[in-house]
C-alpha cells in the first residue's frame, strides 16, 4: 500500500495532536516495509515554514532533522503529470495548492492521501485517488476570493 502524507498529517504527529496515533501507526508500518510512505516536497515545505514560524529557525531546522530520518519517501520534484493533475484539481474545486499538489502526487502513485483537511470533502475532487482522514475532518472554511 502507498500512502501520501498532508503537511497536517506530520503536524499532528510531531505536536502529538488527536489522530497522531494514527500517523504514528503509518510511520512503524513504513519502517516495518509493510506500506510506503511519500510526500511532495511542497508539503514539506508546509511543516517545515509551519514550525519555522511558530517555533524558530533551530527548533524547526530540528523538526526538519528529525523528519528526514523518517521512513518517508520525499517527491523533490514536480513533473508534468503531477504538474497538470495539480492544476486541474486546483482549478476545479476548492482546495489549497499545497492539497493540490499532494493529492496529484497520491494519484501518481495510484496511492492514498492521507489527510484530515476539509477542503477534500467534495467527493468530485477526490475521484481518481482514495483519501483517508487521519483524524475527522474540519469544516471547509469559507473561501476569499
Amino acid at each position: 500500500m502507498i500512502c501520501v502524507l498532508d503537511a497536517c498529517a506530520l503536524i499532528a504527529h510531531i505536536k502529538e495532536e488527536p489522530g497522531a496515533d494514527v500517523v504514528q501507526n503509518l510511520i512503524d508500518e513504513a519502517t516495518d516495509r509493510k506500506i510506503t510512505l511519500h510526500m511532495s516536497i511542497v508539503n514539506l515545505i508546509e511543516v517545515h515554514y509551519g514550525f519555522y514560524n511558530d517555533l524558530g529557525k533551530e527548533a524547526s531546522h530540528a523538526i526538519l532533522e528529525h523528519i528526514l530520518k523518517m521512513p518517508i519517501q520525499f517527491h523533490q520534484t514536480i513533473d508534468v503529470k503531477i504538474s497538470s493533475e495539480a492544476a486541474r484539481l486546483k482549478g476545479t474545486y476548492e482546495m489549497s495548492l499545497g492539497d493540490a499538489i499532494g493529492l496529484a502526487t497520491a494519484i501518481s502513485l495510484n496511492g492514498i492521501f492521507v489527510t484530515s483537511d476539509g477542503d477534500l470533502l467534495e467527493p468530485e475532487a477526490i475521484e481518481h485517488a482514495p483519501v483517508s482522514w487521519f483524524r475527522p475532518p474540519k469544516e471547509k472554511k469559507p473561501r476569499n476570493k
